[in-house]
């Protein structure tokens, strides 16, 4: 049982987190190189914003949105 457990391990550090390692020795060289993940990540989310707020002006001009106060019961 010791074995599977030492293999997870081994799985882990030397596969799946071998990437990681990687970007961390990089960082010592280039900031911006270590950094292209979360640069890439904000930049799908701002498209991601700008789509969703296109969308709603959309629908805004549309009037598809009901905008009467009792709309809810709980208002």
């Amino acid at each position: 049982m010791k074995d599977f457990f030492y293999a997870i391990q081994d799985l882990f550090v030397d596969v799946i987190f071998a990437p990681f390692d990687a970007l961390r020795a990089l960082e010592l060289e280039s900031w911006f190189g270590a950094n292209t993940i979360s640069w890439i990540f904000m930049l799908v989310g701002f498209v991601a914003m700008v789509y969703w707020m296109l969308q709603l002006r959309i629908f805004d001009n549309n009037n598809e949105e009901d905008k009467s106060i009792s709309s809810h019961s709980f208002l």
